[in-house]
C-alpha cells in the first residue's frame, strides 16, 4: 500500500491528515474543515471521531517510534488535550524520520500512514497487527 493512502478512506491521506491538523493546531469545527476541504460535513466529522476515539493510542505508538529513530528524541510538549497530543507526536516523528534519514522533508500523512500501516483510522487503530507488517520496522 502506498504510503498515500489510508484503508477504507476514498480521500487521501493527505486529506485526511489535513482535517486532524486543522483540528489540532486552529480548533476549528468539522463543518469549516469540510468546507475548506470541498468534502462531505458528515465525512470529516467521521474522520475526527474516530482520530479522537483513538488519540490516546495514536500518541502513544508514534511516541514509541520517535524513542526508536531518534537516539535522543525531543518529545514533544503538551498541545492542548489528548487530539493535539496525538497530531503533534506524528509530527514530531516526521520530523525525526527526516533528519534520520536526511530526506528534504517528511510529511505528516507519509509518517502516519508508514507507521500505523494504512490503519490511523481503522478499527482497532495504529497498533493492531495485521497479516502484513508496518512499512517501518524498529531496530
Amino acid at each position: 500500500m502506498p504510503v498515500t493512502a489510508l484503508l477504507r478512506r476514498a480521500d487521501a491521506a493527505a486529506v485526511v491528515v489535513l482535517a486532524l491538523v486543522e483540528k489540532a493546531t486552529r480548533g476549528v469545527g468539522f463543518r469549516r474543515i469540510a468546507a475548506k476541504l470541498a468534502r462531505p460535513a458528515k465525512t470529516v466529522r467521521g474522520w475526527l471521531r474516530r482520530f479522537a476515539e483513538r488519540a490516546e493510542a495514536v500518541r502513544s505508538v508514534f511516541t514509541v517510534w520517535l524513542r526508536a529513530v531518534d537516539a535522543d528524541p525531543v518529545m514533544p510538549g503538551p498541545a492542548g488535550g489528548g487530539f493535539a497530543d496525538a497530531v503533534r507526536a506524528i509530527g514530531a516523528l516526521a520530523v525525526a524520520i527526516g533528519c534520520r534519514f536526511e530526506l528534504p522533508k517528511v510529511s505528516l500523512a507519509e509518517t502516519a500512514v508508514a507507521v500505523s500501516g494504512g490503519r490511523l483510522l481503522s478499527p482497532g487503530g495504529p497498533d493492531r497487527r495485521v497479516q502484513h507488517e508496518s512499512t517501518l520496522t524498529p531496530g
